[in-house]
Formats: C-alpha cells, sequence, structure tokens
C-alpha cells in the first residue's frame, strides 16, 4: 500500500480537524484559526515543546503494545491489486515490572511531522505528549482474567484521541484496545507508511463496525495463544492467558461512538457499550431495539439536536443511561480538552477563541469526569461492581446532568 497524500486543512472540517489532530500537537488549530500570523508564532519558538498528558489515577502501571494486523476477507483498492485492509491497534492494560519499559509517544513522530506540514506549518515545531503506557511490559493479572474494552475515534482522527480515558480503564484493571480505522485518520504502520484521511475511502460508521469486528476476531485469536501480528512482533508476556472473552465493552467518540452502537447491534459479543457525543447517524441507523446496557456522555449531538440520538436512546431496552457536562463541546470527553490550552499558550490564542475550540467546562474537571464516568460505566457491567455515581447527580461532579 503506498503512503497516502495528506490532506491539507480544507479537506477537512474544522471538527475532524480538531479531533484529528488537536490532540496530538500543535499545528492544525494554528491553519484554522489564525494563518500565517499564527505560524509564524508557532514556528518562532527556540525548540519544539512537548505537551503533556495527566496521570492516570489507577493503582497499577499501564502497558501498551502496537499491533499491525491485515483484514484477509477485505480486498484494499486504495492499496492496490491483491492488498488487503490494514489496521494497526494499541493494546493497553495493566503491567508489572515496567522498569525496563520505555513510555510510548502518544503519536508517531513520522504522523506528528506528517500533519504538521500538511498543515503548513514546521514539521519540528511540537513533540506529542508522553503517555502513560510502558512499551512491551508485561501484564499484570492475579487471578481471574481481564476485561476487554474496545474503542473506536472520531471521523478524520486518531486511537489516541481519548488516551486519558484509555489508560485511566487500563490503570484500574481493564484491556483495552484502540484501532486506527484507516484512511479516515492520521496512522503509521511499521515499515513507515504514513496514512492521513483520504477523500476516496468512504468511511462511515458501519465500515468502523467491520473494523470492530475484526478486531475482535483478533482478541480471541490472542486469547486462543497465537499472534496475529503481521510481522510477528513479540506479544507482552501474559496477554493472552489475562484476555476474559466474556466480559466485552466497547466505547467510542463521535462516529466511533455511533459504531459502538451498530457494533452492538451486530455483534453479541459486546455486553455494554459507551459513546461519547455520537450523533448516531448512519446508513441505515441504528434502530433496532438493544437489550444490552449503553451509556450516552452527549454534548453537542443530544437527544433535542440531534433526532437519530434520540430515535437511538428510545430503542434501549435494557439498562440506559444519558449524562452531560455543562459548557462541554463535542471534544469535551477526550485529549482535546486537556491539550488545546496548552496550544493556546504556546501560541498566544484569545480567550475566545479557546473557549470557541473548548467551551467553557474546566479542563481538569473535562479529565476528571472523563475518567470517573466511563470507568464507572465499565465497572457496573463488566465487573458488577457497585458504586452511586451512575445511580443519580453527584456533589463530586456538579457539572455533570442526568438527562435519562
Amino acid at each position: 500500500m503506498p503512503t497516502v497524500k495528506p490532506v491539507g486543512a480544507r479537506g477537512l472540517t474544522r471538527r475532524g480537524l480538531v479531533g484529528a489532530a488537536l490532540a496530538v500537537g500543535v499545528g492544525v488549530p494554528l491553519g484554522i484559526a489564525g494563518g500565517a500570523g499564527r505560524a509564524g508564532a508557532a514556528t518562532a519558538d527556540p525548540g519544539p515543546v512537548r505537551l503533556t498528558l495527566p496521570q492516570p489515577t489507577g493503582p497499577y502501571p499501564v502497558g501498551t503494545v502496537s499491533l499491525h494486523l491485515v483484514d484477509r476477507s477485505r480486498p484494499d483498492p486504495l492499496a492496490g491489486p491483491r492488498r488487503y485492509r490494514e489496521l494497526m491497534v494499541s493494546v493497553w492494560y495493566p503491567a508489572r515490572d515496567v522498569r525496563q519499559h520505555p513510555l510510548a509517544p502518544w503519536m508517531t513522530a513520522a504522523s506528528l511531522r506528517m500533519l504538521l506540514d500538511s498543515a503548513g506549518f514546521d514539521p519540528d515545531a511540537a513533540l506529542a505528549p508522553l503517555t502513560a503506557g510502558h512499551e512491551g511490559a508485561p501484564v499484570r493479572h492475579p487471578g481471574r482474567r481481564l476485561p476487554v474494552v474496545l474503542y473506536s475515534h472520531g471521523a478524520g482522527s486518531h486511537r489516541s484521541d481519548t488516551t486519558i480515558v484509555v489508560q485511566e480503564l487500563a490503570s484500574h484493571g481493564y484491556v483495552v484496545v484502540t484501532v486506527d480505522h484507516t484512511y479516515d485518520g492520521f496512522g503509521e504502520f511499521p515499515d513507515g507508511r504514513v496514512t492521513v484521511r483520504e477523500e476516496d475511502f468512504h468511511a462511515t460508521p458501519w465500515s468502523y463496525t467491520e473494523d470492530a469486528r475484526f478486531v475482535l476476531d483478533q482478541i480471541v485469536e490472542i486469547a486462543a495463544g497465537r499472534n496475529p501480528d503481521v510481522e510477528h512482533a513479540p506479544l507482552p508476556a501474559g496477554l493472552g492467558a489475562a484476555l476474559d472473552l466474556s466480559r466485552i465493552g466497547m466505547f467510542g467518540w463521535s462516529k466511533g461512538g455511533t459504531a459502538t452502537a451498530l457494533t452492538m447491534g451486530t455483534d453479541r459479543r459486546i455486553r455494554a457499550g459507551l459513546s461519547l457525543d455520537g450523533p448516531m447517524v448512519s446508513q441505515p441507523l441504528p434502530s433496532a431495539d438493544l437489550y444490552r446496557p449503553f451509556m450516552l456522555m452527549t454534548a453537542e449531538f443530544t437527544q433535542t439536536a440531534e433526532p437519530a440520538v434520540a430515535e437511538f436512546f428510545a430503542h434501549l431496552r435494557g439498562w440506559r443511561l444519558n449524562i452531560q457536562a455543562a459548557g462541554a463541546v463535542h471534544s469535551s470527553y477526550g485529549d482535546n480538552q486537556w491539550l488545546v490550552p496548552q496550544l493556546a499558550r504556546i501560541i498566544g490564542m484569545s480567550d475566545e477563541e479557546l473557549t470557541g475550540w473548548v467551551g467553557t467546562l474546566d479542563p481538569a474537571r473535562a479529565v476528571r469526569i472523563g475518567q470517573a464516568y466511563p470507568l464507572a460505566f465499565f465497572d457496573r457491567h463488566l465487573r458488577h461492581r457497585g458504586g452511586h455515581l451512575l445511580s443519580g447527580p453527584s456533589r463530586s461532579f456538579p457539572e455533570v446532568t442526568f438527562i435519562g
């Protein structure tokens, strides 16, 4: 598969571009909001700035590994004859003995350089954050196997766009698998091929669902002791034995939230689903009755603003909940809410411009909401653990409203 040429800012919407890139670097909002003047402000710095992520709160250190997968049931016409759908995924998990395992970057250097260059900026202007994940560390799973959660990103985005939530779950004992939906965001394969959003590829929530179901099949392979990585890169010690295939959940942001609903409707392996402001728009719609637990964390795509969300919620026949944080915008439940304010300080973005990007929800509070509510949801429905956070409004989170 040849390297896909990068698309410029004009090829993506403002919402898509913030999902694709703000969470991984500095360049894109400059290209949208400020033009050449802001580019000069960013590149005039004496050296690249490394952005930061908050630490997870769980009791366990975190490990991570990237895998290169090929779905030989799906030809890839963009890649050429006799080529098949390729995906990059990351597996996050509670780890032990992490001392000799370096921290993984949030995005590869080549992907970040491609992103910045495609937006017209110095490709060396910024460094991606380091995550809490230690590359290749052995898995910690004393006793019972660990529940598994699959993550699907938003349109034009990247599998790392909600790393704060992902590493939070891993630090509390979950195995989380994040997937890059190739041609609908930025990614890099082990041989150095960098892909971006490709206008010739018709990426829909249903194509995301095909990716998700294939990745689930590969999780089954790992649990059976096999290694599906194309290059047979070594898996972390203990990974296969740690996976509990009877306790699988899924969540996603935006288009990935819609894909979560569609995947649950077509694959009974998913026992619980969570949408981070998914619009629930697809052809066909996810309109069949669903009898397994589902939670909506809405911001812009509310039941009032988007009829498809209201229709989907009406078809939830099992445990259901819709919550919303005051002041949240579409990307507030992911890493953007934490990273964009750092960008604002670097480039001199005005308070008014910053509010346009992140709303009025305080970034530190957004992080705590993003850490607490998904964890409480999966704890309740995959681990059957108690707790009152999902029972009603909480004094600890006065920003969060219970809608239904």
